[in-house]
């Protein structure tokens, strides 16, 4: 399941965000095998299928796009993301950029535990997901030098990967919801509660369950009220308890689709993601975009702040908060950011390849 759609349509049916899907060329899709794919762990998998989704021509600049946890290339072609970037005159106008969207591995139609391995298929991380995006992109579709990297969320923690791990093959970085900081605090207490919750039911049974657990439903909305929606935004739509509890109601009645194992993965791959590191080694344009109300990135802890003095070319936008914005799902609508986006891919030098 992805949690940030899931919570958008359960929680923000209401709202105004109406934005209109623009006339982009059709999405088009692909599945590249990558052979011998060595994870952190040591393990090796013979065959790792990676699904990707593309949009706009191979004659195009070359675009990398990076879903967030629980998410597929699906996720970033909804009307308030691809329908604001991809169309004609937008800032990524697929008729003159090449758009690669990854499946990242454990998710969509990649490579995932649910395939039949459970809990023998490989550990994977965040480093994983962003070597095996890497031999997708250079190896499957033959790739030389990317225009940009932009990604959300945990997209935007693979963005700053990217950045450290291959810093010669982007012009330009663009990571979104995302700390360049160690997988910590609230962030990761939360998730591991998420977790914990689903393997102590007894329902999961070391991951040999029957039926889905019946308490992962309570867990993984429980983190999404915690962490994603904004402060402002749930006291504009539920500020009785009555509409509250509607909203609880709303979620509880939505049907979890997730497989537990696949999810327990998602989330566990976080776990050791600490860029910082590598930050120095960043040589691409990088423009940071976060939300002001982001729960799980909260920028006056100022570890944003301080990490950012080390990327030489980089800089932060914020968003500020309002009813409008949605905490950290406010970077899944790119109409509050497109403005800076467009700016930053015509003033960004185009680096040799």
């Amino acid at each position: 399941m992805n949690l940030s759609r899931a919570i958008l349509s359960a929680a923000f049916a209401l709202t105004s965000i109406t934005a209109l899907a623009a006339d982009y060329p059709a999405p088009k899709q692909g599945e590249w095998i990558a052979k011998n794919f060595k994870f952190h762990t040591g393990e090796t998998m013979a065959e790792l299928r990676l699904h990707y989704t593309t949009v706009g021509e191979p004659s195009g600049q070359p675009v990398l796009v990076l879903h967030g946890s629980g998410g597929s290339a699906a996720s970033m072609l909804t009307a308030n993301f691809g329908g604001e970037l991809f169309g004609p005159g937008q800032p990524l106008d697929a008729t003159k950029y090449y758009i690669i969207i990854p499946d990242s591995i454990g998710h969509g139609k990649s490579s995932k535990p649910s395939d039949g391995m459970k809990t023998a298929f490989p550990k994977y991380n965040y480093e994983d997901m962003v070597d095996a995006q890497y031999r997708l992109v250079t190896e499957g579709l033959g790739v030389k030098h990317l225009r940009l990297v932009i990604g959300n969320s945990m997209g935007g923690m693979h963005t700053w990967i990217w950045g450290g791990k291959y810093p010669q093959l982007m012009d330009v970085l663009v990571p979104m919801a995302s700390q360049p900081t160690e997988m910590a605090a609230r962030n990761w207490m939360l998730r591991r509660m998420m977790l914990e919750t689903i393997k102590n039911d007894p329902d999961y049974n070391r991951g040999n369950y029957i039926t889905q657990p019946r308490m992962m439903k309570y867990a993984i909305n429980a983190y999404g009220i915690a962490t994603a929606g904004g402060t402002l935004a749930y006291q504009s739509l539920a500020p009785t308890a009555a509409k509250a509890d509607k909203m609880v109601d709303d979620r509880l009645a939505t049907a979890v689709t997730a497989d537990a194992n696949d999810f327990i993965y998602q989330w566990e791959a976080s776990h050791d993601y600490n860029p910082a590191p590598s930050l120095e080694k960043i040589e691409a344009t990088l423009l940071l975009i976060n939300a002001a109300d982001d729960e799980r990135n909260p920028p006056e802890t100022g570890v944003t702040e301080a990490a950012m003095k080390r990327v030489k070319n980089g800089r932060l936008f914020l968003i500020p908060a309002s009813t409008e914005t949605r905490g950290h799902l406010t970077t899944g609508n790119a109409k509050f950011y497109k403005k800076q986006l467009e700016e930053l891919l015509q003033s960004a030098p185009q680096r040799a390849m």
